[in-house]
């Protein structure tokens, strides 16, 4: 398990006043006391707008640099006094075009980059060939990089992230640039390299859906700082993010509205009737879902339910409430 406790990263940035003038020495905290761990199997996520700290986050576990104070281990290895022995274990894959070299090809930026990781030469060729599969660049592997285009360059950013193999592998806006069967492609690899082959995963991205579909568990950060922290059920729960249903009937009166009324007058509950075009239909607006109760009170007044649609709160929605204070 990786295990990164009280990490806190403060830089210290000199800004010029002017040819003569001394320059003006300033501290930014990117990170304070953020502590993440990673199970293997697990693909965990950490969210946040830009300047939250996450890409900063990303490099001290990824060993690239080092916190001001904090401790990172990984099995029991400690990744800032033993990083090199640390590099065969984790692997860092970042969105964009950097990281690899443009003027070699593919397969010469994988030969290189394997054995910088000490990858044996018989191992190298078959973990080549197989990562270049995963990402579909068999058939460019002997084209120069820089005749790659944005999305060929980002797959092959993913393949330079796999060569060693590791056991936890930090992703860093993965699909950013790729068209939507490719980045779907990636998604599912992703799903694989934690439920099958046991990898800890830890995820940074813009795209609120692909956090949704793929963590198992969730940090937000937000000016350095975890501000909230679970899996989405529980942020759901405990950030107080609303359910809403909607039922759609072949009837209304007043007795049965008033009876629906009283059902859940003592629940934190807003139901609102609507009867216009003909359409009758009910909006139950609630923390929790009383789907079963409804149905069962139309179900004694022999009321047929012709449409019922259930409408549960996002991570959008649960990100957006996080950042604007609602924890």
């Amino acid at each position: 398990m990786l295990i990164a406790t009280n990490l806190s990263k403060e830089f210290i940035l000199k800004e010029g006043n002017g040819l003569f003038r001394k320059k003006t020495i300033k501290n930014k905290q990117a990170v304070n006391d953020v502590s993440i761990k990673i199970e293997p199997g697990k693909i965990v996520g950490l969210l946040g707008i830009n300047g939250a700290g996450k890409t900063t986050t990303i490099k001290m576990l990824a060993g690239l640099i080092e916190p001001t104070c904090g401790t990172i281990f990984i099995d029991d290895i400690d990744v800032i006094k033993e990083n090199k022995k640390i590099k065969k274990f984790i692997n860092l894959i970042s969105g964009g075009e950097r990281n690899i070299y443009w003027r070699l090809t593919a397969q010469e930026n994988l030969e290189y980059f394997g054995a910088l990781y000490g990858v044996e030469k018989k191992v190298l060729n078959e973990r080549i060939k197989a990562v270049l599969e995963t990402v579909a660049l068999t058939e460019s592997k002997d084209i120069p990089v820089e005749r790659y285009s944005k999305g060929m360059k980002q797959r092959l950013q993913i393949a330079r992230g796999l060569i060693n193999n590791p056991q936890y592998i930090f992703l860093d806006e993965p699909t950013l640039g790729l068209d939507i069967n490719i980045a779907k492609e990636l998604r599912t690899y992703v799903k694989k390299l934690a439920t099958v082959e046991k990898k800890g995963v830890l995820l940074t991205t813009h795209y609120i859906a692909e956090a949704e579909e793929l963590c198992d568990y969730l940090y937000i950060i937000d000016k350095g700082y975890i501000i909230a922290q679970g899996t989405l059920s529980e942020l759901k729960e405990n950030l107080a993010t609303k359910i809403q249903i909607l039922i759609t009937v072949d009837r209304l009166t007043e007795s049965i509205k008033n009876e629906i009324d009283a059902l859940f007058t003592n629940e934190l509950i807003e139901i609102l009737y609507d009867e216009e075009d003909n359409k009758k239909t009910i909006r139950m607006i609630a923390q929790k879902n009383y789907t079963c109760d409804i149905i069962k009170c139309l179900s004694s007044f022999d009321i047929l339910v012709l449409e019922m649609k259930l409408e549960e709160p996002n991570l959008e929605e649960v990100l957006l409430k996080v950042l604007a204070g609602g924890v």
